[in-house]
């Protein structure tokens, strides 16, 4: 049965035109992706990121993977990762044959620590991922002076990062690939979905190609050639008509839902900060470069310990809260495809005390969640 009092760690957002768009596509009988929805969510995102070309995809997860065969890399090659990271991140690489090199994060933002990519480069070095934690920009500065120094591509996993922006420009332009995510935890969402942005024009062609099966038919749709062929390797990464339809209501409502996040995130921060002034807690500090998207608040208490107790009783309290990445260097698959390089200072150690609480589109129980923790310090 459900509990009415229940505060759900995530509920996915809706705006209220999804039904009428999905009604659209539902009348025109057209459910495939090249139809005007797909088209119009593409246009959108373009023009929105300024951008040479953005194409919308399932997921992030092929987002990522397209980013990857576009880096073309051999086996061999070295690809820079956190390993603070979902596997999607490292998979990606992984299967275009790349040695994936974790490196550690930085405390204040659980970013990855650009002084940890330098003492990690070698002569294999080809990628670097900035992925972006929480909707907070990675050190772009540093990361990037380090690409052009070394001749590295940066693959930006801006999965949690829509609308989130470093030093004025958005989350996703400022490497040679951006990536986001529309799976349904994320601030907009059509249940699952993803983005890729290509920042460079001279990746544009091949992008359409290894997009559309590794065939030239987005050409042909424009009617440049008069017939598509085979050209490249590639797979069915392009996103149909109806989660199009959901995700660009979504979309045009992409600021308005980004606000109402920011409101509750920093209602928590309000609430919760004389908790972490008195040593209890932790909570994230954002750079001044940085403005983020509200998509995490997360608090960092004293161990493993602390961080399972206080999720049982928040549970107990109808309050869901939960943990988050198990660092991917410690996994079978992270062990068997990589190595971690250099010293696990802040990885391991925050992950096992990292928890994430409820924040979503429409939240409004930032008070009663914040008493709660608070109590259980025994703090009024």
């Amino acid at each position: 049965m459900n509990d009415p009092k229940l505060i759900p760690f995530n509920r996915p957002a809706i705006t209220g035109a999804e039904e009428d768009y999905l009604a659209a596509v539902m009348k025109r009988g057209k459910f495939a992706a090249g139809g005007p929805f797909s088209t119009r969510c593409n246009a959108w995102l373009k023009e929105e990121f300024g951008t040479p070309d953005a194409l919308t995809t399932t997921s992030c997860t092929h987002a990522l993977e397209m980013a990857a065969l576009l880096c073309d890399l051999e086996f061999g090659d070295e690809v820079i990762l956190p390993s603070f990271a979902f596997s999607s991140t490292a998979t990606a690489f992984a299967r275009c044959g790349a040695r994936l090199v974790f490196v550690d994060v930085e405390p204040a933002t659980m970013n990855i620590d650009p002084e940890a990519v330098a003492a990690a480069l070698t002569p294999k070095t080809r990628v670097i991922v900035a992925l972006h934690y929480g909707g907070v920009a990675c050190d772009m500065d540093a990361l990037l002076a380090l690409a052009r120094q070394h001749g590295l591509l940066i693959v930006e996993d801006a999965a949690q990062a829509i609308f989130a922006e470093y030093r004025g420009a958005p989350c996703g332009t400022l490497g040679t690939f951006g990536c986001f995510s529309f799976h349904e935890t994320k601030n907009l969402q059509c249940g699952e979905g993803g983005a890729l942005l290509i920042n460079e024009p001279q990746y544009v062609q091949r992008a359409e190609i290894i997009w559309e099966k590794g065939t030239d038919r987005t050409r042909f749709y424009r009617g440049e050639v008069d017939k598509y062929t085979w050209q490249d390797i590639g797979s069915s990464f392009v996103l149909g008509e109806l989660n199009s339809a959901f995700l660009l209501a979504q979309l045009e409502r992409g600021q308005e839902i980004t606000a109402d996040r920011l409101r509750s995130w920093r209602q928590y921060l309000k609430y919760l900060r004389p908790l972490a002034e008195q040593g209890c807690i932790e909570i994230p500090r954002v750079p001044e470069a940085c403005r983020h998207n509200g998509h995490i608040f997360w608090i960092k208490v004293r161990d493993a310990s602390e961080q399972a107790d206080l999720i049982r009783y928040l549970k107990k309290r109808s309050i869901q809260s939960v943990f988050h990445y198990v660092p991917l260097h410690s996994a079978p698959a992270g062990r068997r495809l990589g190595r971690f390089v250099g010293q696990d200072r802040i990885t391991t150690r925050d992950s096992s005390r990292l928890l994430r609480l409820p924040l979503y589109y429409g939240f409004s129980e930032a008070a009663r969640v914040a008493e709660a923790v608070r109590a259980f310090y025994g703090v009024t």
